[in-house]
């Protein structure tokens, strides 16, 4: 009788250890891959794309929502970002900085923050740093803080791919073909609005950049395709309904126009294609452009930037990147009308950001469960070891054991 109830108790006892034991290696506690829902989809679900992301460790300098809506199919292809980044060879990051978008302080993170064998020598009182390879004096990064202004003024995508490798080359007296180096392209990031009245504010101090070339099909813009918004030497006290007001305002979808291969359609010629196709082409090459590059941060998330860069390049930052809220942008009033202006201007932005930010997010995440999973790996080889040590001294007492046995044996023979 006490058998049989033995036998009663052990069943639902096993039935429910074996439900917690596949639960675990279904849903690892550290993972993301399961959550519980309340719907008639049951208890849990398996991550999938075109499920909502679940955030578990938001960062305390961040404001990142708990879900965010899948609006894109992201392929793991897009979300797997990982460069095997030869700074020895011939490898060379290139850093696409478009204006007002925290790429000052990137770049200064690219020459004064990595953790290098060899690290960049930066001069006191000079902008330029000098970014050598260990053991040659060939430089391995492209940006305004390394090699200056090689290709023009804040060169865009079109400008930046047809003149980096002529111009690296020329630099390491290389005549090799540029199939033969890798060119990482990487490139900062913000909300439209933020990054267009920033722009606004530092035109009104002065700012111009004339000086850029906007080359493109081996030839600069007409005064015609590109006229000038102001008359002077430059556009200082600019108030604001003016700088909207101006067509051929370069701040207008800025971010698009410098991701994109403006060959696509005509460069700067407006009369090759209708404005909306025009658009339509542009927006679909900056996305394409921008998937494909090595990497992109975003400026309203520096924590999470630093740690994709990290994760992509195999590089580790000295000092941990900050979050600056306070900016110029921030502290400029508008009412919701001049917003929605500015959002119907920098329409293309608006839309490439919504895009940037949800392909930002998933990449993250993605990696995260990655770093999960692999320090799981790392935990459960270390207890293998640890077990297959064991056994090899449980081993090595048995024998030792037996050789006692055999020795005592011998020795009573003996007697």
């Amino acid at each position: 009788m006490e058998e049989k109830f033995n036998r009663l108790i052990f069943i639902p006892i096993a039935a429910v250890l074996f439900l917690m034991i596949g639960y675990q290696y279904v849903c690892p506690a550290d993972s993301n891959t399961c959550y519980f829902r309340s719907d008639e989809k049951g208890l849990f679900q398996r991550y999938s794309p075109g499920l909502e992301l679940v955030y578990t460790e938001p960062e305390a300098d961040e404001d990142l929502p708990s879900k965010i809506t899948s609006r894109f199919n992201f392929t793991e292809r897009d979300l797997d970002r990982h460069v095997d980044f030869n700074i020895r060879g011939d490898d060379v990051m290139v850093f696409l900085h478009i204006q007002k978008t925290g790429g000052t302080t990137f770049g200064r993170h690219l020459v004064k923050n990595i953790q290098l064998e060899q690290p960049c020598d930066c001069m006191p009182g000079q902008r330029k740093c000098t970014c050598h390879r260990p053991g040659r004096a060939e430089s391995w990064l492209f940006s305004r803080f390394s090699t200056g202004w090689s290709c023009g003024l804040h060169a865009d995508w079109t400008e930046l791919t047809s003149c980096v490798p002529v111009v690296m080359n020329k630099r390491d007296k290389k005549n090799a073909p540029k199939s033969k180096r890798n060119f990482y392209y990487i490139t900062m990031l913000r909300d439209p609005v933020s990054r267009y009245l920033s722009e606004w504010k530092h035109v009104q101090r002065g700012a111009t950049w004339k000086t850029a070339l906007h080359m493109c099909d081996g030839r600069p813009p007409t005064q015609d395709e590109l006229p000038a918004c102001y008359s002077g030497e430059d556009w200082t006290g600019v108030p604001l309904p003016d700088f909207m007001n101006c067509p051929s305002n370069l701040a207008n979808n800025r971010q698009v126009r410098m991701l994109a291969d403006l060959s696509l359609v005509g460069c700067y010629n407006m009369s090759s294609m209708s404005e909306l196709e025009r658009g339509r082409v542009l927006l679909a090459s900056a996305k394409s452009n921008l998937r494909n590059m090595a990497f992109f941060g975003l400026t309203e998330f520096q924590r999470k930037t630093q740690y994709l860069f990290e994760r992509t390049f195999g590089l580790r930052f000295i000092r941990a990147f900050t979050q600056i809220n306070s900016t110029r942008a921030a502290s400029v009033g508008i009412s919701e009308k001049v917003r929605w202006r500015i959002e119907g201007l920098n329409a293309l932005d608006m839309e490439l950001y919504e895009y940037a930010k949800e392909l930002f997010l998933r990449r993250y995440q993605y990696n995260r469960q990655r770093q999960h999973q692999e320090e799981r790996l790392r935990r459960r080889g270390a207890e293998e070891a640890e077990e297959e040590e064991e056994e090899e001294e449980v081993k090595v007492k048995v024998l030792e054991e037996v050789a006692t046995t055999e020795d005592y044996g011998s020795q009573v023979v003996r007697w």
